[in-house]
């Protein structure tokens, strides 16, 4: 199963890569309210990534909304995804079957009490 996870992993984190790469080749003039709606967007998912992250390794993170104020720059969006991404398959990669179903008890950014495992989120 982690190979398989892994390998899922792998080309979801291509997929990043290629969106921004893809979005780096836009003209920043020309489509400058295109680009900062997708940085919105990307930026959203990157930072429900992280939050995630935080609750399967029981860590608190900083976050206080699902998207920060300022809207990051491309290529450092590019840098922080690529970071995660890693971080993500290090994590599948060494994770055990055991932790995957331990229960995850977590705060929304709302406040609002959840509840999860890893292996069924």
């Amino acid at each position: 199963m982690t190979n398989l996870l892994a390998k899922i992993y792998d080309y979801h984190a291509w997929a990043n890569a290629d969106l921004l790469a893809k979005l780096a080749t836009l003209d920043p003039e020309r489509h400058k309210s295109e680009l900062h709606t997708a940085l919105r967007l990307i930026n959203h998912y990157y930072v429900v990534a992280r939050i995630f992250s935080a609750h399967l390794r029981g860590i608190p993170h900083a976050y206080v909304s699902d998207n920060t104020e300022e809207t990051p720059a491309l290529e450092e969006l590019r840098m922080a995804m690529a970071a995660s991404d890693r971080e993500y398959r290090d994590y599948i990669t060494s994770v055990s079957a055991a932790d995957l179903e331990q229960p995850i008890a977590f705060a929304f950014t709302d406040g609002e009490k959840g509840y999860m495992t890893a292996g069924r989120c």
